[in-house]
């Protein structure tokens, strides 16, 4: 059963694409052969049960049998008399009805001990990022950030990340560019300690991260990641979600500064619009800038922008860049992006190539080293 709701599943969200590549015929044959395969193994449950179930009736009936043949003959004998019969089969069928209710108890067991077992399985599977255990919470934080030798590789042990450091401080805007897959994004996970670095360290502030509790490390860091995640509910309540507390004067407020309080304005019920399930009622551009703005009102030191303007057209990006550019100077800003335009006026750009740092500056400086991120400008421009 749960490998045929699975590939509902699949099949149902990926319903576009499977009409767009037209696969309807291919994907229907796959949750046809999980039925088929579900049918076997419920018939095979309904044989089993088929049997049980009769034997425990064979049992509680063969005992009724038992006391009216003996207690027949010993009555026809006169040892005992008729109403002591009478007796044992009433004393009999309390008997046996625990018995039966005890069978059909195993047989619901079995059946919620399947799913109790994949259930457990995820519970009891114990964190790899767990608080150190003289861990202190991380306070009135500046937004300072170092990489000190950080080398990170995932359980294929194949390296991502390679001997990398830099200094950011307060304030600083921090581009991280180069191409898909070299890590990037990784090194953006490390600092809300997603992952713990192989090698090295990273120190906010000067403390170690590792040594810091993880609800105030992550309460200090608002992250605006590129695969962008909304909750089915509302448009308030999704720029909210960073700070419960929110008055709705403060969420407009980030909404303005994301440049999405104007497209809100123009929808049905405004702030009070249902987005759908992962913001399905909103375009690309839209679910961006609320994440944006969800970021904004959290009001942390530290932001994180992983392809933040990836699914916007120029103009929006152009004032994403005016709000991001405001935020600058008072908050610690790290960004990716593929389109360099976005982050021409970053402190510092780090050019990540094959999991080092291959070349770092500002916009100008690089261009003048006409390396990596020259060669990546003019193919840009291009």
């Amino acid at each position: 059963m749960g490998e045929l709701n699975a590939q509902l599943q699949d099949s149902l969200s990926g319903l576009h694409e499977i009409q767009a590549f037209g696969q309807e015929q291919y994907e229907g044959e796959r949750v046809r052969q999980k039925s088929l395969d579900q049918v076997v193994a419920m018939l095979k449950a309904l044989k089993a049960s088929a049997i049980f179930h009769p034997c425990v009736e064979l049992l509680s009936s063969l005992g009724t049998v038992l006391v009216v043949f003996f207690g027949g003959y010993m009555a026809y004998s006169k040892q005992i008399s008729v109403a002591d019969i009478v007796a044992f089969v009433l004393y009999l069928s309390l008997f046996y009805a625990p018995v039966s209710g005890l069978a059909n108890l195993l047989e619901n067991l079995q059946q919620s001990l399947a799913g109790a077992e994949r259930v457990t399985l995820i519970l009891d599977t114990p964190s790899a990022i767990q608080n150190a255990k003289d861990a202190k919470p991380l306070e009135n934080v500046k937004g300072a950030l170092c990489f000190d030798h950080v080398t990170f590789h995932y359980e294929n042990e194949v390296p991502v990340l390679k001997d990398v450091s830099f200094t950011c401080d307060p304030g600083m805007m921090v581009a991280l560019v180069g191409p898909t897959g070299v890590g990037k994004t990784t090194a953006t996970q490390l600092i809300s300690r997603f992952y713990d670095p192989i090698e090295g360290r990273i120190l906010i502030d000067g403390q170690d991260i590792r040594k810091v509790t993880l609800e105030s490390l992550r309460h200090n860091i608002s992250p605006v990641l590129q695969d962008t995640f909304l909750f089915n509910g509302s448009i308030a309540e999704n720029i909210g979600y960073a700070r419960p507390d929110a008055t709705r004067e403060e969420i407009e407020a980030a909404a303005k500064a994301a440049n999405i309080h104007e497209d809100i304005l123009h929808m049905p019920d405004q702030y009070e619009t249902q987005v759908g399930e992962r913001g399905l009622r909103l375009s690309g551009g839209q679910k961006q800038r609320v994440a944006i703005a969800r970021a904004i009102l959290r009001n942390s030191p530290i932001i994180v922008l992983d392809e933040a303007t990836a699914s916007v057209d120029v103009r929006t990006e152009k004032q994403i860049q005016k709000a991001i550019g405001e935020l600058a100077g008072k908050r610690t800003i790290i960004a990716i992006a593929h389109r360099l335009s976005t982050i021409m006026n970053a402190d510092l750009i780090l050019v990540i190539h094959e999991g080092r740092i291959a070349e770092s500056g500002t916009h100008e400086q690089l261009m003048e080293k006409k390396g990596i991120y020259y060669n990546m400008q003019k193919a840009q421009m291009a």
